[in-house]
């Protein structure tokens, strides 16, 4: 084909194989369409292609995405607004026609494995490093591991206890994000072993991060949780690795050190720390000095 079809927010550029998705930039852009910037989805990737009406005389051509064959999609399980789905296209009614013709082409070309759940992700991932902060730590992903540094004005005390974290994608089976614009959004890493399902609250799991206004928004921790789940379902068919999650060891900035031993100091003058948890992660601190 080999055709641009643009609509409102992002215009859809069609060849052969495969739909190149470029979301423009500007104000009125949804967030995520610009942390995005451009997505190549292989045919092969679509379980089918509609045209329907939208509003205040639009038309919406939706790509609907196999299952298990986009991260990002894999990862929102279903949370994302409509006008944040980087699958529909939003155009003027006069171009029903067009996109009609468009879609009878994609669905034409779609194989006999499109109403199919798809055994591996066939599109891309955001690519690491990414990171962002949250309500109680700052969340990194290098591409090998992710890691969690708690903020002492939000992380819990189990948190403070348990220390900055670090997890290999290799220890890990998966990710559990929910979305920022509910109630008690967070993004939880699931172990390889044992119950991938956590109990308990995530601000009291090591293992996960918790949102609130402002902190963890959908365009910078939904991309991230995609790309840490794109990385896991990688290394899945590998032997698992017996690394259990490590307090990270980076240098760290001395005022930052005092600022942390000093809460520390709080939490173990409130009671919330024992004298040999106090002087343990005190050490540990110090260490990193």
């Amino acid at each position: 084909m080999g055709d641009v079809l643009a609509g409102f927010h992002a215009a859809w550029e069609f060849d052969s194989d495969s739909v190149l998705i470029r979301f423009e930039r500007g104000i009125r852009t949804p967030k995520l369409f610009q942390a995005l910037g451009e997505r190549r989805v292989p045919l092969e990737a679509l379980s089918t292609v509609t045209l329907t009406p939208g509003r205040r005389g639009t038309v919406v051509l939706h790509a609907i995405p196999r299952p298990g064959a986009d991260p990002l999609m894999e990862a929102a399980g279903g949370q994302l607004k409509q006008s944040c789905d980087p699958y529909r296209l939003v155009l003027p009614a006069e171009r029903e026609t067009l996109a009609e013709y468009y879609a009878e082409e994609v669905r034409g070309l779609l194989g006999p494995a499109a109403g199919e759940p798809a055994t591996e992700h066939l599109v891309a991932a955001p690519r690491a490093p990414l990171q962002f902060k949250a309500y109680d730590g700052k969340a990194t992903f290098d591409g090998s591991a992710v890691s969690f540094r708690w903020f002492w004005t939000g992380a819990s005390s189990t948190k403070w206890k348990a220390g900055d974290q670090s997890f290999p994608v290799g220890s890990l089976s998966g990710v559990e994000w929910r979305s920022p614009e509910a109630f008690d959004g967070y993004l939880r890493l699931l172990p390889r072993e044992g119950d991938a399902s956590r109990s308990g609250p995530a601000d009291h799991d090591p293992a996960s991060v918790v949102f609130g206004l402002g902190y963890g928004p959908v365009h910078e921790s939904l991309p991230f949780a995609a790309s840490v789940l794109a990385a896991v379902r990688a290394v899945g068919s590998r032997p698992p690795q017996q690394v259990m999650p490590q307090v990270s060891g980076l240098p760290r900035d001395p005022a930052d050190i005092a600022e942390r031993i000093r809460h520390l100091g709080e939490l173990h003058g409130a009671g919330l720390l024992t004298d040999e948890e106090f002087t343990t992660k005190k050490t540990e601190l110090l260490a990193q000095l």
